[in-house]
This record gives structure tokens, sequence and C-alpha cells, in this order.
């Protein structure tokens, strides 16, 4: 654990031996694992497996609401039923609300991908967190983050966003006291519990944002949004069986 403190990488989307023998090293005492596309069961499965007393992984969705050229990406921790991408920002807001789920808002204003003014101010009874910093958000993206977090009064939090290894504790939120299970992690979140927003800061660093951000042309590819959507197979489709029909309705593919 951090000196006096307990630090969580809030957002990672890769998890193995070696992205928990990273975070170690890095003094992390938790990471939120939010993959993409990947159904909540198989998630938690892979979070459980991969805790043990020194770290506390936690499962948790990155759910991509709206069009892929629209998206709104929302960070759902406590979820307790599997819910789908790309249905509309209302149907998984609703959703979240029902499950009791604790919401927060990754890369806010980024690209295409994020919630902004509008969307948190709709939200703001419902939104625990706003992410104030990780390492793709570059040069004025990451100074809009801090300015809306100021603007909203909102907790913060920060994260790796680490879609590589390497990225593993690069940023982090650290909490004023020691966490013991899952549980009390996302309960911290939610509650709003004091806590500041830590980053390295040297030359590795700004390598490693700028892998990060390269890494999202690999992300945007037309092959991909085809094998994922069109073709209607991805495990968090919408209308997956999964889901049993429940966001038909809500499904904007």
């Amino acid at each position: 654990m951090g000196v006096d403190e307990f630090r969580v990488d809030a957002h990672v989307k890769v998890l193995d031996e070696g992205v928990v023998e990273r975070a170690k090293r890095r003094g992390l005492d938790a990471l939120v694992y939010a993959p993409h596309f990947e159904q909540l069961p198989t998630i938690r499965e892979t979070a459980r497996r991969y805790s043990d007393d020194d770290l506390v992984v936690v499962p948790a969705r990155e759910v991509f609401t709206g069009t892929w050229r629209n998206r709104r990406h929302v960070l759902a921790l406590g979820l307790t039923d599997p819910v789908p991408d790309f249905i509309t920002l209302e149907a998984a807001m609703a959703e979240f609300a029902r499950q009791n789920a604790t919401v927060l808002v990754p890369h806010p204003r980024f690209l295409n991908v994020s919630l902004g003014y509008e969307e948190i101010q709709r939200y703001s009874d419902q939104i625990a967190a706003v992410e104030a910093y990780n390492p793709k958000l570059v040069g004025g993206w990451a100074d809009r983050a801090k300015r809306l977090v100021a603007d909203f009064d909102v907790a913060p939090f920060g994260s790796s966003y680490a879609h590589l290894t390497g990225s593993v504790g690069e940023a982090w939120t650290a909490f004023d006291r020691e966490l013991s299970n899952a549980s009390e992690v996302v309960a911290a979140f939610a509650a709003d519990a004091p806590r500041r927003v830590g980053r390295r800061s040297s030359l590795s660093h700004r390598a490693r944002k700028a892998a990060e951000f390269a890494h999202l042309g690999v992300e945007n590819t037309w092959e991909k949004v085809d094998r994922i959507f069109l073709q209607g197979t991805e495990p968090t489709h919408p209308r997956h069986l999964l889901y049993d029909g429940r966001f038909d309705d809500a499904a904007v593919y």
C-alpha cells in the first residue's frame, strides 16, 4: 500500500500476471478492470482470479452508449446485472440507476467518445466522479477535464486508462484510508470519500502517453466496427442472447 493512502488505478483495460506484477511494483493497492466488449460475468471471474491480499481487482464496465460515430462512454462500478454496449445514453443511465451502480465519467470531453457539460449536468445527481487525468488526455484535453471537474465541483478520479501493460500505474486515485475489498473500493467512489489524483512525471511517462494515444488508431478501424456491430455477434451487442431482449428497444444497432 502507498504511504498513508490507498492507491487505485481506476480504469484499466488489460489484466494478466504481468499487469498484476507491474501494479504491485508501482505501489498500487487496487485496479478497476473494465475491458472492452466483455460480458460482466467474464469480467467478474477474471477480476476474482487476479485479486489477492496485496491487490484488489474491481470488476466494472465501460459502456459505449450511442452510435460508433457519436459514442458516450460511461464507467459503471458495482453492477449487479449485465448492461450491453450501443444502447442510448438514457437507457444506460436508467439501468445504472435501477441497479444502484456507481457511475464515473471517464475521459470527459475527449474526441467523440465522452460525456460533456450537457450530459454531466443532466445526470449530475447520478454521477459519483469525473476523471481529472489519464495519460490519453494530452494537451488541451487535460486542461478541459480539470476545468470541468472544477466547474461542477464534483469528485475527481484519475486512472492510467491502460490499454497497454506498460501504462498501468501511470496515474491513480489515492484515498486516505485502507480499503479491504472491491465493495469497499466501490463504496469509496460512491460516497465521495476524500482522495487525491496522482500521476507519474518523467520522460518515461511522456513516452507512455504517446504510446497510449497512438493506440487509439487501433481501436477506431472500420474493420472492427463491421466485425463487432454490423454483424451483431459481439458479446456486448445489445441483441445478444445474454440480454434476453431487454434492451432491444434501446439498441442503436
